[in-house]
């Protein structure tokens, strides 16, 4: 056996100020949104990324996408996808409750504070917005195994969403590492989401008002999601190959 490995798994949330310290409060160890030098190398990469998962660009405008590299497989990445649950211990679930419907991860429902209704019997929304659930997801595609043509290994989770938020489509995406991207991890993980609010084709006019008070909390707890499953995953393969 070898010896010990110091990495170690990310803290357990036990609670909603555990779930405010790690995942709004903490500054991420590593920056995951990804910024682009000109709008053109923004829509390119976008509609890249939007084809590649077999979504159609004139319909939704992709708003942030963040991505981390990850030094496992991503096999083994894509597993611990798998089980987004409101167990998961690199998600903020006193915040944000996830519950499968019916066990199924294919159909899933976000619940603001773990709340299935309204704490008080006269609410009938949340400082007028309908926040129950938070988020609906359906999943359009769950990619399992890639296809004989994949160069780069990709999986991914695609859910189309509905509920109170204005998310129209929302992916989890691992692939392997592309060296001519200047990519030298094993894997690389990235969220996306995009955009059609409550049905419009055009998010522009909304834009200042979602940049101040959605991409802001959006970030930081992306970025620090992704970098808590880079820490859960390394330290599961280290601690792997260590008692080998």
């Amino acid at each position: 056996m070898l010896e010990d490995s110091d990495k170690k798994s990310p803290s357990r949330s036990k609670g909603l100020l555990t779930d405010i310290k790690y995942f709004l409060l903490h500054k991420p160890e590593e920056s995951t949104l990804i910024k682009f030098e000109t709008v053109e190398e923004r829509d390119n990469y976008n509609l890249r990324m939007m084809q590649r998962i077999g979504i159609d660009p004139n319909r939704y405008s992709v708003l942030n996408i963040h991505k981390i590299g990850v030094e496992a497989p991503v096999s083994y990445i894509f597993n611990e996808l798998l089980q987004w649950n409101g167990d998961s211990t690199c998600w903020p679930n006193h915040i944000a409750k996830v519950d499968r419907i019916d066990d199924d991860l294919k159909r899933i429902q976000i619940h603001p504070f773990g709340w299935k209704k309204y704490p008080f019997k006269f609410m009938k929304s949340f400082f007028g917005f309908k926040m129950i659930p938070l988020f609906l997801l359906n999943a359009i595609q769950v990619k399992q195994v890639p296809d004989a043509f994949d160069f780069d290994n990709a999986r991914y989770l695609l859910y189309k969403c509905s509920g109170g938020y204005p998310i129209g489509v929302y992916v989890m995406y691992v692939r392997s590492s592309i060296p001519s991207m200047g990519e030298v991890a094993q894997s690389q993980l990235i969220f996306a989401v995009s955009f059609n609010f409550y049905g419009k084709e055009n998010w522009q006019n909304r834009r200042k008002l979602v940049n101040r008070i959605w991409e802001n909390i959006h970030n930081r707890v992306t970025s620090n999601v992704l970098n808590r499953i880079k820490q859960l995953g390394e330290w599961r393969i280290d601690t792997i190959q260590n008692n080998l």
